[in-house]
């Protein structure tokens, strides 16, 4: 079984199944530090790759449909990040889409690569459970790895994990589980986006000549 990597940015989940229906989620997570009051720099993100690691075997070839759905989502969502660049000049011409990027108050445009690194599944007995109900447990990790556009030079990298926590009952059921991972890669994916954009603001060490 494998472990996962843990994160300064680690969130977790906890989710109580009343009854049949209703479910009650409490996130405990980690805050950021406020930034300064000057506005926010924002990027143009575009999914270029999401895959499992091979050391995941079927397993996260399984999950990379819904981490790809999670991604995208939470990419569109993000307040400083774009997901289109309508009017936009052919990439290739790079001089132009710079400084269209400029012009548009964007301050880069980036490939993004996501890969699920770590996942781990649990199904245990409730300790205070007199009916034999179970909780599953979810744990995952991904990275992000982005590069620039139109240069293709290596622009950031990130990480984010989640823990879940779901009573389910005496059975698991599919949905049941299906909400679990959902809700366990939109808590790793916030957390990536955060580092990786921790990384685009950290002014870079320039070589000394």
């Amino acid at each position: 079984m494998m472990r996962p990597m843990r994160s300064p940015a680690l969130r977790t989940l906890s989710v109580l199944t009343l009854g049949l229906a209703a479910l009650v989620a409490v996130a405990f997570a980690t805050t950021h530090t406020a930034e300064a009051a000057k506005p926010k720099k924002k990027y143009y993100f575009e999914v270029a790759e999401v895959k499992a690691s091979d050391s995941l075997g079927q397993a996260g070839k399984d999950l990379v449909a819904v981490t790809t759905t999670q991604v995208t989502k939470s990419i569109g969502a993000h307040e400083q990040l774009v997901a289109t660049l309508d009017g936009a000049p052919d990439r290739a011409k790079g001089k132009q889409f710079k400084a269209w990027l400029k012009k548009k108050k964007l301050s880069g445009a980036y490939r993004v690569n996501v890969e699920l690194i770590s996942f781990e599944e649990e199904l245990e007995e409730k300790d205070d459970s007199l009916n034999k109900e179970k909780r599953l447990i979810i744990r995952l990790a991904l990275r992000t790895f982005g590069e620039t556009i139109p240069d293709r030079v290596m622009g950031f990298t990130g990480e984010g994990s989640a823990t879940v926590k779901l009573d389910v009952g005496k059975k698991l059921r599919p949905r049941d589980r299906e909400y679990a991972i959902t809700q366990a890669l939109e808590l790793a994916m916030t957390d990536a986006l955060a580092s990786s954009l921790n990384k685009l603001a950290t002014p870079q060490d320039t070589p000394k000549k």
